[in-house]
């Protein structure tokens, strides 16, 4: 009897292929495994949890579990949308898991995390996106280990109404929603979001809770220009974001979209120039660049610039 196994990505099975072009030097990473990276493993594993590192496919993932530092993804595998960069499965999720918030505390507080970035899927098929469920997680993370601080790197509750306001009163160390690419690309990159959506989102954060750090973050690569990344970068400081990440898109796969270029490790530092004269707090801008790579160290680095910033205020 042969097995049909259900296709990781059914919505792009129709898509012709790209051809996917080799990676430059800087690019390239070295497989990196430890004890504590199969520890790492072990323990998602354990706790039966989905991890981004994992599903997306992440180039970092041996440094960081190496570190025991793993971004757990909520809510299931499975994503509700179909965006064109993205090696998260596609399709219909299961039911939320009511204990699931329960084994993300436990795993953070078994890996001995300061700091933990949580992500989850697209949840389009829930009344509220998993906006209650996302805040059920902050506040078992802050029961078990009240020490540690939490990132949270939400979808975009798109037509959800004020869902997202729960997010919020759950008050996150930082909330972090990435627009991913400039607004002309998004029919082609995340025909599921709206680029204003998500812009609003980030904003309705600040105004929500003003002390709360804000992040987004983006790809290039995907067919954007340089000024194109400067209005992005515009639109992001109006609605008062923090912090910025930038990296450049790698393709899973032939199916997915197509690199457009790599883009240099010089013009990476030139973008991140640009954007701390534009009033960011911190950026983030390299090629291996990504939402949660490094964000412990990150998010010290920008807790000392906002003092710094209020210092010379006073």
């Amino acid at each position: 009897m042969t097995i049909q196994l259900r296709p990781r990505h059914p919505e792009k099975a129709r898509k012709a292929d790209s051809a996917i072009p080799r990676k430059p030097s800087w690019i390239r990473r070295k497989k990196v495994e430890s004890a504590e990276y199969y520890e790492t493993r072990r323990l998602m594993r354990e706790h039966n949890l989905a991890t981004v590192c994992e599903e997306a496919a992440c180039p970092n993932i041996g440094e960081c579990w190496s570190k025991r530092h793993a971004t757990m993804m909520i809510m299931g595998g499975t994503c509700t949308r179909g965006c064109s960069f993205c090696n998260v499965a596609t399709g219909k999720p299961d039911t939320l898991d009511a204990f699931e918030p329960g084994r993300v505390a436990a795993a953070v507080k078994k890996l001995g995390l300061r700091h933990v970035v949580i992500t989850s899927v697209d949840r389009d098929d829930l009344d509220d996106g998993g906006a209650e469920h996302i805040a059920q997680t902050i506040r078992a993370v802050r029961h078990q280990t009240p020490g540690t601080t939490v990132e949270v790197l939400t979808p975009d509750f798109l037509g959800k109404g004020t869902a997202a306001a729960k997010v919020f009163e759950a008050a996150p160390d930082v909330f972090n929603h990435n627009l991913e690419t400039v607004p002309h690309l998004y029919p082609t990159v995340r025909p599921g979001a709206r680029y204003y959506t998500s812009l609003r989102l980030l904003d309705d954060a600040k105004r929500a809770q003003p002390e709360l750090f804000t992040k987004s973050g983006l790809m290039v690569g995907l067919g954007e220009t340089l000024n194109d990344i400067r209005q992005v970068m515009d639109d992001l400081r109006a609605a008062q974001v923090d912090f910025l990440t930038v990296g450049q898109y790698l393709q899973p796969t032939a199916k997915h979209h197509p690199i457009d270029r790599f883009w240099s490790p010089d013009e990476f530092a030139q973008l991140e120039r640009i954007a701390r004269s534009k009033g960011f707090l911190h950026v983030s801008a390299t090629p291996l660049t990504r939402s949660s790579f490094h964000a412990d160290e990150d998010f010290a680095a920008l807790k000392q610039a906002r003092q710094q910033a209020l210092a010379n205020r006073a």
